[in-house]
């Protein structure tokens, strides 16, 4: 109940509680939220029953300027929310036995004061007295303890029965749902979901410089040693891919792990399906796993592109080129490249699959295509891969059309496979 009239004694008591709340762990290093705890007890226990108004404490307490308006700054009410779950966290903790309980109910800034009574140890009397009963009833005890550790044994015994029957339905259901996916997905995804974990999607996060607001560049490790590191941005393709990784995953009834790549390390890599999003460019943990031998990805390093990233053709077949290079960047994009690759892991029974553009548009193209069971169908038509069939390393090259930043549609331009000659 909140305060309404108070003896000295009460009001010490009350204070002591506050002071306690202000040095405990749980508020330590939060000034302003000490500072309002205080102006509240103050107020609550001067002025009883009249409750104080959120421009009184951001004028009085947060400095806010007297033209403030409640309605367009929730500052107050943050901070009173911030208080009260603090005021929760310290009682469930340090403050479990405090004598005095200090609560702000929700929907007011008027603090509440209640007196809590902490169970007191027995008396001497009541501890000879608890002394000379146990033998009357030790007996009975005994007699119930058997009984209760039989039924403890038979419930124990029907829980695990219940357990089994429950992960054999569950594993029967999961295999059905399983079945129950478009067979191109079943058999181009076989082999990331018949392992005993979910595989791995790292989704690339390139290191960058500078700031949002003043602009943003690619980190350059020759000039930029000791400049502040921005690892915590990607790309909208990016995005959106890893979205429909989990579509798809979800058809199949299997769950994916994902990482950015910036905290992905090869002890990751060691025994796990691992699935990158983004090309090396920007996926630096790929420059670590060996992976395409025919197509690469490279920065051209002459010419009018010269720093524009492209997929080099290593091993170019007739009418091929040489490079596949999409829209260049000072122009509106149209068309990208992408590169969707699987090779084996560092551990031969499992799989890396590379989906990757040359921007982040290609990228997302790169995901859809392995998602949708057209393109599928498609893929594995060219790879010769027969339904239910096995899935051998192949690196495949796609073209991509751009339309409003959004990829429209992708076909096969170069495909290398050890099932294709």
């Amino acid at each position: 109940m909140s305060v309404t009239s108070q003896s000295f004694q009460e009001r010490t008591q009350y204070l002591a509680a506050v002071d306690r709340l202000a040095a405990s762990h749980v508020l330590h290093g939060s000034e302003s939220l000490c500072k309002l705890l205080r102006y509240l007890a103050d107020h609550s226990l001067q002025n009883p029953g009249v409750p104080v108004k959120e421009y009184q404490i951001a004028t009085e307490v947060l400095g806010r300027p007297s033209d403030f308006d409640p309605h367009l700054d929730s500052t107050i009410r943050v901070q009173a929310g911030r208080l009260r779950a603090k005021l929760g966290e310290y009682y469930s903790s340090e403050g479990e036995s405090d004598p005095v309980l200090v609560e702000l109910p929700k929907g007011s800034y008027t603090l509440s004061f209640h007196t809590r009574t902490i169970p007191t140890k027995a008396s001497s009397a009541e501890l000879r007295e608890e002394k000379q009963t146990p033998n009357r009833t030790w007996q009975m005890l005994l007699n119930w303890s058997a009984a209760v550790v039989g039924l403890s044994l038979l419930l124990a015994a029907g829980m695990a029965l219940l357990v089994v029957r429950w992960e054999n339905r569950n594993r029967a259901a999961s295999v059905m749902a399983r079945n129950s996916a478009p067979s191109a997905y079943r058999t181009f995804w076989k082999g990331f979901v018949s392992g005993p974990a979910e595989p791995w999607v790292v989704f690339s996060n390139a290191a960058f410089v500078g700031r949002p607001e003043t602009g943003m560049r690619y980190r350059n490790p020759a000039q930029d040693s000791n400049a502040v590191i921005l690892d915590h941005y990607t790309g909208v393709g990016e995005v959106l891919a890893v979205h429909e990784l989990d579509r798809a995953f979800h058809l199949l009834n299997r769950e994916v792990r994902v990482k950015r790549g910036s905290l992905f390390s090869l002890d990751d890599a060691k025994n796990n399906n691992l699935i990158f999003v983004g090309s090396p460019a920007e996926n630096l943990s790929l420059r670590d796993i060996p992976m395409n031998e025919q197509f690469v990805f490279q920065r051209l390093t002459s010419g009018a592109r010269k720093g524009d990233l492209v997929i080099a053709n290593l091993h170019a077949g007739a009418g091929e080129p040489e490079y596949f290079i999409g829209t260049p960047t000072n122009l509106p994009m149209n068309e990208d490249y992408a590169l969707v690759a699987l090779i084996r892991g560092l551990n031969p029974t499992e799989s890396v699959l590379m989906l990757a553009g040359t921007s982040t548009m290609g990228t997302q193209a790169a995901v859809e295509y392995v998602c949708h069971e057209d393109s599928l169908t498609q893929l594995l038509s060219r790879l010769n891969v027969p339904p239910n069939g096995d899935l051998k390393p192949f690196e495949v090259v796609l073209h991509v059309k751009v339309a409003r930043g959004v990829p429209v549609e992708s076909e096969i331009v170069a495909l290398r496979s050890e099932g294709v000659k």
